[in-house]
């Protein structure tokens, strides 16, 4: 660019010309106030969407006693906040197969969803406590001398601690030369059995 052309010592500036008017905007919504407003401030709740224009210092005032939950009791806020983790909008449980637009029944809600997987140790909470039978206990399997001492007791195996202490005071009752007249001929049935009862304490039958 050629700064010194003729064209450039053509270019002349009128000196005091109209001043460049000023952009238009809303006026500060504050009763009193000749400031524009040029900030905004939401009109509060079933008016979302819709704000008052403020200036600067009375949009700070305004924000100082904003209370958007103003006039709901304790109860509609938490129903409120709870909503609003959801946008508003209503919510089924997942997983739930629908015939109609109404939501499911809670209690089949709750364990229908669980029935797609195996969850052994119920962590995620997939068994349902109203259908699940009570399980046997797992049965360990009998060593001879285990087998041996049950069988005099005269018990199969199976039996709880308590089964097997009620059998044993039991046996020891009845076989107690002191209940039988001093008689000593069961001696030797007594020793067996007090000594199977105290081998199946050990191993932790009892």
């Amino acid at each position: 660019m050629n700064l010194n052309s003729k064209y450039f010592d053509r270019i002349r500036i009128k000196r005091g010309g109209p001043a460049m008017p000023e952009a238009q905007g809303p006026s500060c919504e504050w009763a009193g106030c000749k400031e524009k407003g040029t900030h905004k401030a939401p009109k509060g709740r079933y008016k979302e969407g819709q704000y008052h224009r403020f200036c600067i210092d009375h949009v700070r005032e305004y924000n100082k006693t904003y209370n958007y939950f103003a006039g709901m009791g304790d109860d509609d806020v938490i129903a409120y906040q709870r909503s609003a983790a959801t946008g508003h909008r209503p919510t089924w449980t997942m997983g739930v197969n629908k015939t109609g637009n109404e939501p499911p029944d809670p209690e089949k809600a709750r364990y229908s969803w669980a029935d797609s997987y195996v969850d052994p140790f119920g962590i995620f909470g997939g068994s349902d406590p109203r259908k699940t039978a009570k399980k046997e206990p797992v049965k360990r399997p009998l060593k001879n001398l285990e087998r041996k001492s049950f069988a005099a007791l005269d018990l199969e195996g199976g039996e709880d601690a308590s089964e097997i202490k009620a059998r044993y005071k039991t046996l020891v009752k009845r076989l107690h030369p002191d209940a039988n007249g001093g008689d000593r001929s069961s001696e030797d049935r007594l020793r067996q059995i007090i000594q199977a009862y105290h081998y199946l304490k050990s191993a932790g039958f009892c």
